[in-house]
């Protein structure tokens, strides 16, 4: 049986005995069935892996001793920081999970005039909550031991004016450039990715504004959240650690 990997949001040290998040102590005792003794491998976002063994488990709370720790560094070497206009359903969902899983560092949902989500601030909120558990899951299935900053929602032109240092880029489907014309060496990358309808033609003016460069991706027009993935998967080949 694979030993199960969870996130606690505390520092963790070795020889510590803790109570797990009431969200992980329901994974554990509820979900996955676990008891007394068994092992389970905790992180805490410092970049360990801490092995640790369960000596409570109740309805409510679950204990585990922290037994040692080991350095377990996961992380791209490019700093990918990812601004995602907001899609419907399960599609930002879906995004958020596997930009994750290829090892994003930082995920922005933007407002853009042709986003198709239209929510309050209080339902924003909740929305956020829930794709920063969605982050944690991923980390937790991946193996990455840093949690993705999931930053709350922008607007699309205060997104574009923030400066960083890093290589802006925004797909276009007339760009002259691709990813592979990028030149070396590349370590932050700010990644814009417009809504279904595309951004609008001011939009598309404001981000030259804002200095960002026009790449293409292809001769195929794509879904917003497979232009996403697809754009991350190049990047990281490019720059990254995938090969």
């Amino acid at each position: 049986m694979r030993i199960p990997r969870i996130y606690h949001p505390e520092p963790l040290s070795t020889g510590a005995e803790i109570y797990l998040s009431d969200d992980a102590a329901n994974h554990v005792g509820r979900v996955l069935r676990m008891s007394h003794g068994q092992a389970l491998q905790l992180f805490d976002g410092s970049n360990q892996v801490f092995d640790a063994e369960l000596i409570e488990v109740s309805k409510k709370t679950v204990q585990v001793r922290i037994i040692n720790s080991t350095l377990s560094n996961h992380e791209s070497p490019l700093n990918l920081h990812l601004g995602q206009v907001m899609s419907r359903g399960e599609k930002m969902e879906f995004t958020i999970q596997k930009s994750v899983e290829l090892g994003v560092s930082t995920i922005t949902p933007l407002l853009s005039e042709r986003c198709g989500v239209k929510l309050d601030a209080e339902r924003l909120e909740k929305k956020l909550q829930q794709w920063k558990k969605i982050a944690i899951s991923a980390c937790e299935q991946c193996g990455r031991n840093r949690i993705p900053e999931v930053r709350p929602v922008m607007s699309l032109e205060a997104w574009c004016q923030e400066n960083d240092d890093s290589l802006k880029l925004n797909l276009h489907p007339r760009a002259s450039q691709s990813i592979n014309t990028l030149p070396l060496p590349v370590e932050k990358v700010r990644l814009l990715i417009g809504p279904e309808g595309g951004l609008s033609a001011g939009e598309i003016a404001m981000t030259a504004k804002y200095q960002f460069t026009d790449i293409l991706l292809g001769p195929r027009v794509l879904r917003t959240e497979t232009t996403a993935l697809t754009a991350i998967t190049a990047l990281q080949v490019r720059f990254g650690d995938l090969g």
